[in-house]
């Protein structure tokens, strides 16, 4: 049995949960804790058989932790090769995964170092579908720490992913070692995660496509939580809209292991059939509150001029207002730090449901969470302390109510979804920022507090609120600015993935695309 406390220890322990502890009544409940925690050690050393879903394609090498030299743009924590079935959707193409994506027999450290040589034992859905559908399995993608950040900060523990169009700016984040091997075509597909724009920031700074879907559409079973699980998602990016709705369709729908699944998700999910019926008639509506605060003129300029390809392509554009648009921001901000803390609390893999957890990666993110926690970023540990005392101060109404409003926030965007198809709005409304090393770890941290506000208010503006509702947004490159990309966003009704899809296919097949995403010399 694991240590029990001592008399002394309990009291101080309960002292922690706002528990006063009389001396008598200390050393009454020190007799029964010993009991419980007795029943509990028996339970745990049972040898009981716990099952766990099949690893359906089981060979595979162990992979290696690519040189320097083999890894430019330090997009890899790992690489290796995983055969898939050979033929379906995916086949012939290589995949890669953010690092918080579990995949048997590989390691999986969500971004945080004191983890690297922590060994999944399960595959995440989207890893099983990927295989199933002829997909070959690359490697794992560098990512900010403990899944959070955009990547506007300093240094993570295993390095900063470079831009590929321009190594002194960032990449984004926190899914930037995926963009950065999309981008640079070492990889034709990459599954990030998306917790306040994490799939779509990077896509936009690096170039590619990237897809937050319909909340629940594809399974994150298998995935470390960022933040709150009800604005997580897991979802595709690639260089091409084809490759993208491929990765959607091979991956989308109900698996029975994701619990935040509703009635509503599909057992399967069209996103080809469609792609190329163009947008002759389709309502598109260029969003208000999309092209305002500190917007880059050129950005503007840039996504406005997107807008007019679509149009002469047949869509039918005006304009729309959906003042919620920044409500939905607020409430998600007021309401993450105590989900962040829930979720460090209970658990990098989720809680309070019936669904397999890998006891090992839990257990592991746990000691991680009580041991290394002070080595964390700032903007973690702020993120933590906001929590607690969010909790402490408004007795969890700050959450509740971030939750309750979320309701009429999403019929706000309902009614402009059915008044016009699509929204479009920059992705970010600047392009990706410079670089600038700090000096020392006092400065590390200020820059990672600053990035953070940085961050509020030029980079998560329009992806944010998408998280919060759940309706599908899509990044697309749309030009360049100074060299670095620029991405126009589309939303779309909730399930209507494969509307967006088929909009960005047709911009796409209208305009030089080669020259959009390709990486200038």
């Amino acid at each position: 049995m694991r240590a029990i406390p001592s008399v002394a220890e309990m009291t101080q322990t309960a002292a922690t949960l706002g528990i006063h502890l009389e001396a008598e009544e200390a050393v009454l409940m020190h007799r029964y804790l010993v009991e419980k925690l007795t029943e509990i050690d028996e339970f745990v050393q049972m040898r009981l058989d716990e099952g766990a879903p099949p690893v359906t394609f089981a060979t595979r090498a162990p992979g290696y932790r690519p040189s320097a030299q083999e890894d430019p743009l330090n997009a890899w924590v790992w690489k290796c090769q995983i055969e898939g079935s050979g033929e379906g959707l995916l086949a012939g193409k290589t995949v890669s995964y953010k690092d918080h994506v579990s995949i048997a027999g590989m390691p999986i450290s969500y971004g945080a170092a004191p983890l690297e040589h922590l060994i999944a034992n399960v595959d995440a859905t989207i890893v099983t579908r990927v295989l199933a559908q002829g997909g070959t399995i690359i490697g794992k993608n560098v990512m900010d720490g403990l899944a959070g950040g955009t990547g506007n900060g300093p240094n993570g523990d295993f390095g900063r992913v470079l831009n590929p169009h321009n190594h002194d700016h960032y990449a984004g984040g926190s899914s930037a070692g995926s963009a950065a091997a999309v981008a640079s075509g070492q990889a034709d597909i990459s599954f990030g995660g998306d917790q306040g724009g994490s799939i779509r920031i990077p896509a936009a700074m690096c170039g590619i496509v990237g897809l937050k879907p319909t909340f629940g559409l594809v399974s994150h079973f298998g995935l470390g939580f960022g933040t709150d699980q009800s604005i997580d998602y897991t979802g595709p990016m690639a260089r091409t809209v084809e490759d993208t709705a491929a990765a959607l369709q091979a991956t989308a729908g109900y698996d029975g292991l994701d619990p935040r699944q509703t009635r509503y998700v599909p057992e399967t999910f069209d996103a080809l059939s469609t792609l190329d019926q163009g947008v002759a008639g389709l309502k598109i509506g260029i969003l208000k509150e999309g092209f305002e605060g500190q917007i880059d003129p050129e950005v503007y300029q840039a996504v406005l001029k997107a807008t007019e390809v679509l149009e002469a392509a047949g869509a039918v554009v005006s304009k729309i207002s959906v003042p919620e648009h920044h409500l939905a921001r607020v409430a998600q901000t007021a309401m993450t730090p105590e989900g962040s803390l829930a979720m460090f609390q209970a658990g990098f893999m989720g809680a309070f449901a019936r669904t397999y957890y890998p006891s090992s990666l839990i257990a592991a993110v746990r000691r991680f969470n009580r041991d290394h926690i002070s080595g964390a970023t700032a903007r973690t540990k702020l993120m933590l302390l906001a929590g607690e005392y969010s909790r402490r101060n408004f007795d969890g109404v700050a959450y509740t109510k971030g939750h309750n409003v979320r309701k009429g926030i999403i019929a706000a965007f309902d009614k402009a979804l059915s008044e016009v198809d699509v929204l479009i709005m920059p992705t970010c409304i600047q392009v990706a920022a410079k670089f600038e090393a700090p000096t020392d770890r006092f400065e590390i941290a200020e820059t990672w507090l600053n990035a953070a506000k940085r961050v509020t208010a030029t980079v998560v503006n329009n992806t944010q609120p998408y998280n919060y509702t759940g309706h599908p947004a899509l990044a697309v490159p749309c030009g360049k600015v100074k060299g670095l990309p620029v991405s126009m966003q589309l939303v779309g009704r909730n399930f209507d993935d494969a509307l967006l899809l088929r909009t960005a296919y047709a911009y796409q097949k209208a305009v030089d695309w080669s020259s959009i995403i390709g990486i200038d010399a």
